[in-house]
């Protein structure tokens, strides 16, 4: 499944290994010197400016400008499109004659 987290990228599902708050970011110097560090390697992808969260991937690191909870919620949309089979079938069956 795949998931549009803003600006024009698009990521496998399966590739994140966490969403994070832009604003956690500055709380903590092991995130800092993260970002710092993927910085420096030019490994982040993203807008700079207006950036809400972070979302780093096994093969790379994302800013977006939209929100924790805007993310969760496109991530949960996967497990109601993974059930659309279970209702298609059974619609099928109501039109049966």
């Amino acid at each position: 499944m795949f998931i549009d987290i803003g600006n024009g990228n698009v990521i496998q599902t399966s590739t994140i290994v966490a969403m994070i708050d832009y604003e956690l970011i500055s709380s903590s110097g092991l995130l800092q010197e993260m970002v710092n560090q993927e910085k420096e390697e030019e490994n982040i992808k993203g807008p700079r400016r207006y950036v809400k969260s972070m979302v780093v991937t096994t093969e790379e690191t994302y800013f977006s400008t939209l929100s924790i909870a805007t993310l969760k919620k496109r991530t949960s949309i996967k497990s109601v499109i993974k059930h659309i089979d279970d209702y298609s079938e059974y619609d099928s069956h109501l039109y049966d004659v």
